[in-house]
């Protein structure tokens, strides 16, 4: 892997934990220091995290990390409904049947992974992200994949704010089971009508604790780049 490649995946897996938060300035002597690499790979990795939005010119600070707005928050779900609810419906009419039916047992019982054991959640998102590989693998649409995984990427940092909840997840976890269920049956109109639902769900979770993390972090509740 080349030098720039390795620095743009570590920057990028710190923005999307939230090991960087929103406005930490980027500068190139300390990120190469930190990486090991020299300037010229951090310069390359900031300019391809900022092309994926995690990352902005600010003036007079070089590079930060990008801000996350609760307006911007319902543009994203706004685009995450039309990929998302497609997707389902496709998924639902091309799909193998077995592969979501063996999902949706697993989901329903979802709830039993959300231990003290596990804090990071790690069994949990392993199995939502499950879900997530079979309608890409169902789709079979490059560019929609493609849109998707560019999609989530914003997702995963978005979803720190909603602080890994347990009784949320939970509920989402029957949402994610219910999309499963209605895809293995082939029913395309449930499929999208419980992605909605899980979505909109999501979204109400998110904007009801995302005021109290953006303050915690310091961030403006006013639009940003998400």
């Amino acid at each position: 892997m080349r030098a720039s490649e390795r620095a743009y995946a570590a920057l990028r897996s710190d923005i999307i934990e939230w090991r960087l938060t929103p406005g930490t300035v980027l500068g190139e002597v300390e990120l190469s220091e930190r990486l090991g690499v020299s300037r010229t790979p951090i310069r390359e990795a900031l300019a391809k995290l900022s092309a994926e939005g995690l990352a902005k010119p600010q003036s007079g600070r070089g590079v930060v990390v990008s801000e996350i707005s609760l307006d911007h928050l319902d543009e994203l779900f706004e685009l995450r409904s039309a990929l998302e609810c497609r997707a389902a419906e496709l998924a639902a009419q091309r799909g193998d049947p077995a592969v979501f039916r063996a999902l949706y047992e697993q989901l329903v019982n979802a709830g039993e992974l959300l231990t003290s054991e596990d804090p990071t959640r790690y069994d949990y998102y392993r199995l939502v992200g499950e879900l997530d590989t079979a309608v890409d693998a169902a789709v079979g649409n490059h560019y929609l994949n493609l849109a998707l995984k560019n999609l989530r990427v914003h997702l995963v940092r978005v979803r720190r704010l909603g602080k890994d909840n347990p009784t949320r997840l939970r509920d989402a976890a029957r949402e994610h089971a219910a999309i499963a269920l209605a895809i293995a049956n082939g029913n395309a109109a449930v499929a999208s009508a419980a992605t909605t639902v899980h979505l909109d769900n999501s979204l109400r979770h998110l904007l009801g604790t995302a005021a109290q993390e953006l303050a915690h972090h310091h961030v403006s509740p006013e639009k940003g780049t998400p």
